[in-house]
């Protein structure tokens, strides 16, 4: 971890961040020569997800090891999945932008059996599912939570 990493931490601790352009504009105040495209990498490479500080309102935080509760999970899903489509052993989610990170976290953390991996970008998240049959399983776990 670099200083401006170690910085970035202090921030979101310290304050409510809830976006990447909040956050790189924080620290361009403070002297650091920045993009938003490092400010993207370092969040990742940080591990921070946009946690829900009440009502419609989230901020970047630390993700925690622990799973999500059930009403956090249903809040997430509901809130940031789009639409998803399924082919053969792979499911795609869409989320909105910045958000599947946070999303394909929760779904590493569920440890669902038939989910042998997840892969997240800015706003869709691919699912790889085993055995192919497994995906309306899989599908159905997404569907409880958005619809209950």
């Amino acid at each position: 971890m670099n200083k401006r990493q170690r910085r970035i931490l202090e921030l979101v601790l310290e304050q409510q961040i809830s976006t990447q352009k909040e956050l790189a504009e924080l620290l361009r105040q403070e002297g650091y020569q920045i993009t938003q495209a490092t400010v993207s990498r370092d969040i990742k490479e940080l591990q921070l997800v946009k946690v829900p500080i009440g009502g419609d309102e989230y901020k970047y935080g630390r993700s925690q090891d622990s799973v999500p509760t059930e009403a956090k999970l249903r809040m997430l899903f509901r809130e940031f999945i789009l639409s998803y489509d399924s082919s053969e052993n792979l499911i795609i989610v869409n989320t909105a932008p910045g958000n599947a990170n946070t999303i394909a976290y929760a779904i590493d953390r569920l440890g669902w059996p038939e989910v042998i991996g997840t892969i997240a970008g800015d706003d869709t998240i691919m699912l790889i599912c085993k055995p192919t049959e497994a995906v309306p399983t899989v599908i159905g776990y997404i569907d409880h939570y958005i619809n209950n």
